[in-house]
C-alpha cells in the first residue's frame, strides 16, 4: 500500500520532468519571453529608459537555459538564464515601433532625445513629430499672420550681422520700410543656441515661442487690464510668453501722442487669433453687409480718432425705430439702414447704438463720439459664447 502511494505521487512529477526535456529548444525561448512581457512594461516605463540610457538594453536577442535542478519539493527550482550576443540599443526598435514612442513623448522629453546622438536628433527636429505640439498648445492663437511675421523674423536673422553693424542691407533694409516701426524690437536675438536646428523648422518655432524670443501679434479682450473704456472689445498687440507664469506680455500700439502701452499677466483665455488679415490701421472691407438680419451677433472697428488704431467691439443687429420688433412683420433686412446696438450700454448712452448705410458704408462717425469702420458677421458659436463670457458685471455708462 505504501508503495502505491509512493508511485501515485511522484509518477506527474517524473511524466513533466521528462516532457520538459522532449520539447523542441525554441520551447523555452517562448516562455522565457512571455514570463519576459508578463513584467509591467508600460509605455512611461520606457520612456523612462529612453531618457536615462540611449544604449537602451531592456531585451536580449538569445537566451537559453543553463540548468534546471529538482528538489524533493516541486515547486522549488531555479532557472539561471545566460545572455548570448550584444545587447539591443533602442535605434534596432521597428521603425514603427520607435516612430510611435516619439510622437508620445511630450516637447521637453522629445528635445532631450534628440541630445542622445545624431540619429535621434534627425528623427526628433522632423515637423512631423512637432506639428501636433504646436497645434495642441499654440494652435488657437498662431494664425497665418503669426505666421507671416515668423517668416520675416527669420529673414531678419539672417541679416542680422548687417544690424549689428548699424548699416541695415538687403532684406533688413526692406522690412525695416514696410514694417510698422513699434512692431520691430531693437535687440537682435542670441541665436547660438538654436545654430544646430533649420531656422524653417517647426521646432525651432516652438523653442522660440516657448522661451519668449519670438514675440507675435495677436489680439487681446478687454485691454488693460478690463480697463472700463474697452470692454467688449478686442485689440491687436504683439504678444511675448513668460514660461515662468504661463502668461503673455502685451504691447500695444501707439494711439496718437501715447507711448506704446504694455500689460503684463495676461491670460491665455482673454487671447485670440486675428480672425482678417487686416492692419489696426486700415479699413476691413465688409463682406456681409446684405445678409445682416435683426439679431445677428457682429464685431465692427471702431477708434476714437484717426491717429488711433481699430479695435473690434462686439454687438448685436438691432430693429429699426419703425419696426415693433414683431418678426411676421419685420422687414428690416430690405433696409438700407442697419442699426447695430451695443448693449453693455446704458439707455441713453451715446454708445448704446449706431446706424450705417448696408450700400454705401466705409468709416462713419466724428471726432466726438469716434469713427466706425468695417464689420464682420459672427458665424460660430464659440466666438459668441466668448464675448458673453467677457460681459461686464454693471452696465456701463
Amino acid at each position: 500500500m505504501l508503495l502505491l502511494y509512493f508511485f501515485l505521487t511522484c509518477f506527474p512529477i517524473i511524466f513533466l520532468f521528462k516532457l520538459k526535456k522532449s520539447l523542441p529548444p525554441w520551447a523555452t525561448e517562448v516562455k522565457l519571453l512571455s514570463l519576459w512581457f508578463g513584467k509591467d512594461v508600460s509605455f512611461s516605463s520606457v520612456t523612462k529608459l529612453i531618457k536615462t540610457n540611449s544604449s537602451l538594453s531592456y531585451f536580449t536577442s538569445k537566451t537559453s537555459l543553463k540548468k534546471m535542478s529538482l528538489t524533493s519539493k516541486v515547486d522549488n527550482f531555479e532557472e539561471e538564464v545566460v545572455e548570448e550576443g550584444a545587447a539591443m540599443s533602442i535605434l534596432d526598435l521597428p521603425e514603427l515601433v520607435l516612430e510611435s514612442i516619439l510622437e508620445r513623448l511630450p516637447p521637453a522629453s522629445l528635445c532631450s532625445m534628440a541630445g542622445v546622438c545624431s540619429s535621434l536628433r534627425s528623427r526628433c527636429i522632423t515637423d512631423h513629430f512637432w506639428e501636433k505640439h504646436m497645434k495642441n498648445k499654440w494652435g488657437r492663437i498662431i494664425g497665418p499672420v503669426a505666421y507671416r511675421e515668423w517668416q520675416w523674423h527669420i529673414a531678419l536673422r539672417k541679416d542680422s550681422s548687417h544690424l549689428k553693424q548699424g548699416r541695415p542691407k538687403g532684406l533688413m533694409r526692406i522690412f525695416s520700410i514696410v514694417r510698422p516701426s513699434w512692431w520691430i524690437k531693437p535687440k537682435v536675438d542670441d541665436c547660438s543656441k538654436q545654430s544646430s536646428l533649420p531656422r524653417e523648422s517647426i521646432m525651432s518655432w516652438f523653442l522660440a515661442l516657448e522661451t519668449g524670443r519670438f514675440c507675435f501679434p495677436a489680439q487681446v479682450y478687454n485691454r488693460e487690464n478690463g480697463h472700463v473704456g474697452f470692454m467688449l472689445s478686442c485689440y491687436d498687440a504683439e504678444l511675448c510668453y513668460d514660461q515662468r507664469t504661463d502668461t503673455f506680455q502685451a504691447r500695444y500700439p501707439p494711439h496718437g501722442r501715447r507711448a506704446v502701452a504694455i500689460e503684463n499677466n495676461v491670460p491665455w483665455e482673454r487671447l485670440r487669433e486675428p480672425p482678417v488679415d487686416t492692419s489696426p490701421h486700415d479699413l476691413h472691407i465688409s463682406d456681409c453687409l446684405n445678409e445682416l438680419r435683426p439679431g445677428d451677433h457682429i464685431e465692427i472697428q471702431w477708434r476714437r480718432n484717426k491717429e488711433f488704431p481699430y479695435g473690434w467691439w462686439y454687438g448685436v443687429v438691432g430693429h429699426l425705430a419703425s419696426c415693433d420688433g414683431n418678426e411676421n412683420y419685420c422687414r428690416c433686412h430690405n433696409s438700407d439702414s442697419v442699426v447695430l446696438e451695443f448693449n453693455q450700454y446704458a439707455l441713453g448712452s451715446r454708445w448704446l447704438h449706431t446706424t450705417i448705410d448696408r450700400k454705401e458704408h466705409r468709416e462713419e462717425g466724428n471726432e466726438g463720439d469716434g469713427f466706425y469702420g468695417g464689420i464682420r458677421k459672427l458665424g460660430s458659436d464659440e466666438e459668441i459664447s466668448t464675448w458673453k463670457r467677457l460681459w461686464p458685471a454693471e452696465i456701463l455708462e
